[in-house]
């Protein structure tokens, strides 16, 4: 029998995840340069920084350090791992999908490998369409999908500074 919870769960990480992005547009671009394959070891820092975000809220903690990225596993961790969008959804919904009478451990580690895996699906999907986008463009064309990406990302942050003056 499937739990109403983790399905509801299941439904907003799914719309939280697929909203393009930082970490979606990276698998794109991945995808696009390297193809699905070599695009998956960034996937895998991605998820990862799933796993880190979501003890980090089971934990109490707000912050993480984090290093210089030097390959595509490293940056695509970093993107995910400061990538706000994360900690608004793992602080703001994670907690109403918790039974605080009923262990918590078990409940943050199924939720946890739920979100990972909606976010390993939804980011092999970006990365496929990439590397397909990739073959039919030309040089050129694959080009643009990167300028379009980075576009994406830089119009992403500056409304993000816009947003925290608005609001400040």
């Amino acid at each position: 029998m499937i739990d109403v919870t983790l399905l509801a769960f299941a439904m907003v990480a799914f719309i939280g995840i697929a909203t393009p992005g930082p970490t979606v547009l990276l698998a794109l671009a991945n995808g696009s340069k390297f193809g699905v394959r070599r695009a998956m070891i960034g996937m895998a820092g991605a998820v990862l920084s799933d796993f880190v975000l979501i003890g980090a809220v089971a934990l109490g903690l707000g912050a993480l350090m984090a290093a210089s990225a030097r390959s595509i596993f490293l940056k695509s961790f970093l993107v995910a791992v400061t990538n706000p969008k994360g900690y608004l959804f793992f602080s703001a919904f994670l907690p109403q999908f918790i039974d605080v009478a009923a262990p918590q451990i078990q409940q943050y580690t199924v939720l946890a490998l739920i979100f990972a895996g909606i976010d390993f699906i939804v980011m092999f999907a970006y990365a496929l369409f990439g590397a397909q986008a990739v073959r039919i463009l030309r040089k050129s064309g694959a080009l643009w999908l990167d300028r379009i990406c980075g576009g994406a990302l830089l119009t992403l942050a500056a409304s993000l500074a816009f947003y925290r003056r608005a609001n400040a």
